[in-house]
This record gives C-alpha cells, structure tokens and sequence, in this order.
C-alpha cells in the first residue's frame, strides 16, 4: 500500500506528518510519497523525506498512485475530479465548513475520515489531534495577548514602584483553556476561568487558576467532553456574571465551541465597551463565529481601545511542534487500520474507526456527522 502526504492550500505551514514520523510509519511496512515541497513550511526539505524511506512525488502522480491520502485541511475541491472510487483520505474534515465537499467526496465513492471525529474515549486519547492542536493554541494564545498588552503579565517590585499582575480571564476549560491557564499562571498573571463543566473545577485549581461558577449549568455526559447547549435562564446569569468578570480584566482568552453549531457569543459588544482600553481579547472560536460578538476572523482589531484578535489558526504558527503532535496522533490511529502485511483494513466494528469514517460506500457512517449535518 502507497500513502501519500499532501502539501497543505493557502498560508497553512504544517504538515501531516513530518520525516521522523514518517521514519515511524515506514516501519508498519507501508510505501509513502510526499508531495514536493510539502514540508518547506515545516522546516523540513525532500531530502529529508527521502531520507526517511519516502518519495517525493507531484499532486498528480501522488494521488493517482495512492491507497490512502494524508492532509491536514480537506484537499482542494479541484483535486476531488483526481480521486478514484475508493481511494481514503484522512484530514481534519470540519463538516460544517465542509458539508459541500464532503457530499461530493461520498458521491465521488470515496472514504473519508475525519480527525476531528475521533471518539473522545480513552483509548483514542493519543489520537485526538484536536486536543493537541488546542494544546498550542492555548500556549499561543497567551503568548499574543502577553505580546499586544501595554502592561507586564507578573508583579514586580522595584525601585519605580511595586507593578501589579495582569488580571486574566478564560473562558472555557477544555485542553486550549487548561493550557492558557497553565501559560498565564508561569507568567505570573492573576487567573479567573469560567466553565459550564464542574468536572473540571478541580483542574483549574490545581494549575493555580480560580474557577467561577455558575450554578444551574446543563452537563451531559454524553458530549464526550464538550459544553453543551445551556437554558436562556442560566445563559443570563452566566452573561452577567463574565461581564462583571471581564469589565477588571487585562486579557480575555475565549475557547468555548460547541461540536457542530456556531460558537456561543460569550463577550457581547456590551462587555466590549465596558473594558479597560489596553486590554486584550483572544477570541479562538473566531472559524466558528467567534464567543465575541465583534470577533473578525483572521483579523485583529480595536475597539473602545480594546484589542479584539480573532484567531483560529495558532498551531500553524508552530509548524514544527505542531506537525510533529499532528503526525505523532496520526500515527496512532493508522495502527488500527494497517494489518501485518502493510494492508489498510477498516473495521468498522471497531468504534473508533467507524466513529472516524464520515462516508465509505458512498454512504455517511459516523453518528456524529450524521447529527452534525441532521442526516436521517
């Protein structure tokens, strides 16, 4: 069998798998080819791919001559025409954003697999690359709001005077929210973190954060670890008491999604204009909406002197580790699929890699896509 690793659209600087991973995967007895110039945004040249047991090949060539096809982002909709009936690819699918693409991927008669579709169980836990992602999203995060604050994140004491630590609030504490947490507090800085989830109350204690709660949340266990939709009446208390929260903050990291549906707005333009100027917003829900109201995608700005950055695209700004975590996940998941003889064998009985395949057969498998785009 023939993997190949596609070069990633736009500005992304990642990569699948990087050449220490692929080294890894050429051990399950697998053929693998990597578009030219794949890894250059890596930091990681043809020669090292080569060097690693892989092949540099162009799109074209690589597609044609591969089982199974590895991408961070869904390839390009151009590319869908260059595919073969059967041919897998496995990407991180963001259905919503996607739902076109993929529709056309299963009428094409392709298997698609959806990294973001992962079960969250513990057996799957060295393949979810979305908590890895997040991982770096959250250290990044910080890391922008520290570099455009006008103020120091720890206190210092000095001949000028005693400095006070920035105050600093996160929303949501899920693995980009413990990180943030994590990252402010060796920083210095005073934390305050709210979450509809009590389970992780004890966590946010232990990384030195305090936890803000709002009595009354909804909690399913079911989600798999994420928020779930909240009642108007508790929505009201929790609104109040973060505007209350973020109108003495210096910083404001916002991470709160919801699988499937548009980020909840959390800082409504209200909250905006009731904060210091000077202070910061880190919006990473801004691909899915943004949990500000005035969050632009992909976009920085400012208003009532406040930074707002919309941003949810930091692990491509740490290409390397980034790319390194990505194919370290990947790998994990490949081992259940790759039998002895280096073949790709789906069991679809196994929960994970039926909970991963979006479409096979020309046909929507995953339950979770399934919901996601309301297929009967």
């Amino acid at each position: 069998m023939t993997i190949g690793i596609l070069k990633e659209p736009g500005v992304e600087k990642r990569i699948a798998m990087l050449p220490g991973e692929v080294a890894v995967l050429k051990k399950l007895g697998v053929n693998i080819k990597v578009e030219r110039g794949a890894g250059e945004r890596a930091f990681a040249s043809d020669e090292d791919y080569k060097s690693s047991g892989a092949e540099a090949a162009d799109r074209k060539e690589l597609i044609s001559a591969s089982t199974l096809l590895l991408s961070i982002n869904p390839p390009v909709e151009d590319d869908i025409n260059s595919f073969i009936e059967g041919q897998v690819i496995c990407s991180v699918l963001n259905p919503t954003v996607n739902s076109g693409w993929l529709e056309k991927a299963r009428l094409r008669g392709l298997t698609v697999l959806g990294l973001d579709l992962i079960p969250r169980i513990s057996r799957a836990q060295s393949m979810d690359v979305l908590s890895s992602m997040a991982t770096v999203a959250g250290y990044k995060a910080v890391l922008a709001a520290a570099s455009a604050l006008p103020k120091f994140f720890p206190m210092f004491m000095s001949a000028a005077g005693t400095i006070r630590p920035s105050k600093v609030l996160i929303l949501g504490a899920g693995v980009a929210g413990l990180q943030a947490i994590a990252i402010s507090r060796k920083l210095g800085a005073v934390v305050e973190v709210f979450d509809v989830r009590s389970a992780v109350k004890e966590e946010v204690k232990s990384l030195g954060g305090k936890f803000i709660e709002v009595e009354g949340a909804r909690e399913d266990v079911s989600a798999g670890g994420y928020a779930v939709e909240q009642t108007e009446e508790f929505e009201k208390k929790q609104q109040q008491l973060i505007h209350d929260h973020a109108a003495v903050s210096d910083v404001v990291i916002t991470t709160a999604q919801i699988p499937g549906k548009r980020a909840p707005v959390l800082i409504p333009k209200e909250t905006v204009m009731a904060m210091k100027p000077g202070s910061v917003i880190v919006d990473l829900a801004a691909s899915t909406g943004g949990n500000c109201e005035l969050t632009e995608n992909d976009k920085t700005i400012t208003v009532n002197g406040v930074a707002i950055i919309g941003n949810s695209d930091f692990p491509s700004e740490m290409p390397a580790d980034a790319s390194k975590m990505f194919g370290s996940n990947l790998i994990n998941l490949l081992k259940l699929m790759i039998d002895k003889e280096g073949n790709l064998v789906l069991d679809m009985h196994d929960e994970i890699i039926s909970g991963t395949t979006a479409v096979h057969n020309k046909e929507y498998v995953s339950q979770r896509i399934k919901q996601i785009l309301n297929i009967k």
